[in-house]
């Protein structure tokens, strides 16, 4: 068997949204050719104010890039509508969004992409599909532990 012991990366950050007033769910995703640093989770906390016009919950698991402080100073700045509850160190069952890379990774499981660019298509049709079902988004909440 060949490989090509390549150090290509698609990185994501991603995140689900409950609306309480319409009860509709909602994915977001961005995808990176390099590591996620800070500055890419401000642009996409951004990117869910312009789109969500109401306070957003966020609950974060401990990874340190949540902990970045150009993070913590975009969060604690006065104008934002950010509330943010952390989990547990270790607690992907409490995460939704934990259960949505699941159900992307069955999709992906017998795929072999023939390079980065190939396996970008195939994660954003995934992630897609998903995105566009209310079924499945439903299924990852009601995975989680968490009580809604």
């Amino acid at each position: 068997m060949y490989h090509s012991y390549r150090r290509d990366r698609i990185s994501t950050i991603s995140a689900l949204t409950v609306s309480p007033v319409r009860g509709r769910l909602g994915l977001y995703v961005r995808f990176h050719r390099t590591n996620i640093t800070g500055v890419e989770v401000v642009d996409f906390l951004r990117h869910l104010q312009r789109h969500l016009h109401r306070p957003i919950v966020l609950l974060w698991d401990g990874g340190s890039i949540h902990r970045r402080r150009l993070v913590n100073e975009y969060l604690s700045s006065g104008r934002r509508r950010f509330y943010v509850y952390r989990f547990p160190a270790y607690a992907p069952e409490l995460n939704p969004d934990e259960y949505v890379w699941t159900q992307s990774k069955r999709c992906l499981s017998n795929g072999t992409p023939h390079d980065i660019d190939e396996l970008n298509k195939d994660l954003r049709t995934a992630l897609g599909r998903i995105g566009r079902s209310q079924k499945l988004l439903k299924a990852c909440l009601r995975m989680s532990d968490l009580s809604f």
